[in-house]
């Protein structure tokens, strides 16, 4: 891709429901805070993250997590007992809950299930909502596994652990995305790119799923082309989902952009974290542009391992949504209205005609990890939009009443894959669970990014 742009975009025409909720007011201000100092404020998304960061730090011990109300456009925010620093955090415009569990109590719970019940097909996540740890089972958790996952969480309390069974089966999304392209020994990986990055050491690069990274060394932008990047990094299963892919031509440009359909792109201007109850869009190439609600953050996921049939590949530290994903979504963007790169798309169960559960990297901690910084340089560089936002991750939740839910995961299929040129679709799911059959749809490339997801 020698000179050009680096850029994939989306084939189709996105769902129309996401669309119309982004695109009229992409990067638009929301309304300033109105409240009285010492009561409640109204706040947009990201400034809740910020808010919930500092009262993280001045709570202490007695932060029990926080979630964003998109109702009541407020932060409420968990604690335990009372006094000066709970006043403190009132004062600063938050809505303060008091609670039971701690968040070491919770974080406790969480690290007996990662001992007692790391089962393939099970996930698990503080919940801020009802200060709960929610543990979630897919339909492969039958059985003596499943015994064995009910005693577990018997054990852990009614007040401090809730059991649910989830539709589907957790998976993760490799293969049938748009646009990025492996052959491997047996047959072909499809992937997507997330979001363009700079590497550390100067070079354009992206970043896209571990999982893809992993399955395969060196990546083309068709299904028969020949290599246009190689994998620098890769984390899966473990402490993520993420790899770094640099592009073998120093002369490619790499805009921090996601092309989210129809003709309008969204500029990636920073990473910045999730926040439980905050609104969020995920770009695929096989079902459009979707939207939904974060409900977990710091997720714990058991996949069935790829390589052993009795293991179990778990990854920790991801991002829980009610967005809806299919097969070829992995690797791709997760981004707000705002222009904030919050994701790659890692797994989850479901699809976008029923809902589902979808889980994301986190794209800061992608960025501290690989050295790289967004876009052409460092707009946006996710080590500094981590900063002030940290601690985000006490917030993590998947709440009853979110997960799975398909009415928020902008369920309108895309449409026809008839101006959708390029790359043909078709590759045979080589390095993720169930070897799902593409779309047949095809796409083309443009001088933009896209937030296109892996496959599966």
């Amino acid at each position: 891709m020698p000179k050009r742009k680096a850029a994939i975009a989306v084939g189709g025409v996105a769902a129309l429901g996401a669309a119309a909720l982004l695109l009229p007011n992409a990067n638009a201000s929301q309304d300033k805070d109105t409240a009285a100092a010492g009561t409640a404020r109204t706040l947009k998304a990201t400034d809740a993250t910020t808010l919930a960061a500092r009262l993280k730090q001045s709570l202490g011990g007695q932060f029990a997590g926080s979630y964003y109300d998109s109702a009541t456009r407020q932060l409420i925010v968990n604690a335990v007992g009372d006094g000066a620093a709970v006043a403190r955090a009132k004062s600063a415009g938050a809505v303060v809950r008091q609670v039971e569990n701690s968040t070491a109590d919770l974080q406790s719970a969480a690290k007996t299930l990662r001992t007692k019940a790391a089962i393939p097909g099970t996930a698990w996540a503080v919940d801020p909502r009802t200060n709960k740890v929610i543990v979630s089972a897919d339909s492969t958790v039958t059985g003596a596994r499943w015994d064995r996952l009910e005693s577990t969480v018997d054990g852990l309390g009614s007040g401090t652990a809730t059991l649910k069974k989830t539709g589907g089966t957790f998976k993760t999304f490799v293969s049938g995305g748009d646009a990025i392209f492996s052959q491997v020994q047996g047959g072909g990986v499809r992937c997507s790119l997330g979001f363009n990055v700079t590497a550390a050491d100067g070079s354009p690069a992206f970043l896209t799923a571990g999982h893809c990274g992993v399955a395969a060394k060196e990546w083309s932008d068709s299904q028969t082309g020949q290599p246009i990047a190689t994998v620098d990094q890769a984390t899966f299963p473990g402490e993520g989902d993420f790899s770094l892919v640099k592009y073998d031509d120093p002369a490619t440009e790499a805009p921090s952009e996601v092309n989210a359909g129809n003709g309008q792109v969204v500029a990636i201007t920073q990473a910045a974290e999730a926040t439980v109850g905050s609104t969020v869009f995920r770009m695929g190439s096989t079902t459009g542009l979707h939207d939904g609600q974060v409900t977990g953050l710091d997720a714990t996921v058991n996949f069935q391992s790829e390589t052993d049939p009795n293991g179990v590949d778990t990854v920790t530290g991801l991002i829980q949504t009610d967005v809806c994903a299919e097969p070829g979504d992995s690797g791709g963007s997760l981004f707000t209205q705002e222009g904030a790169a919050i994701g790659l798309t890692s797994g989850g169960s479901g699809d976008c005609t029923s809902g589902g559960e979808t889980f994301f990297q986190p794209v800061t901690a992608a960025l501290a990890a690989t050295g790289a910084t967004l876009g052409d340089g460092g707009a946006g560089a996710g080590a500094g939009a981590g900063d002030d936002q940290a601690g985000a991750g006490d917030q993590a939740g998947a709440g009853d009443d979110q997960s799975g839910a398909g009415d928020q995961a902008g369920g309108d299929q895309i449409g026809g894959a008839d101006d959708q040129a390029g790359a043909g679709a078709g590759a045979d799911d080589q390095a993720g669970a169930g070897a799902a059959q593409e779309k047949g749809t095809k796409h083309h490339h443009r001088n933009r990014q896209q937030g296109g997801n892996s496959a599966n």
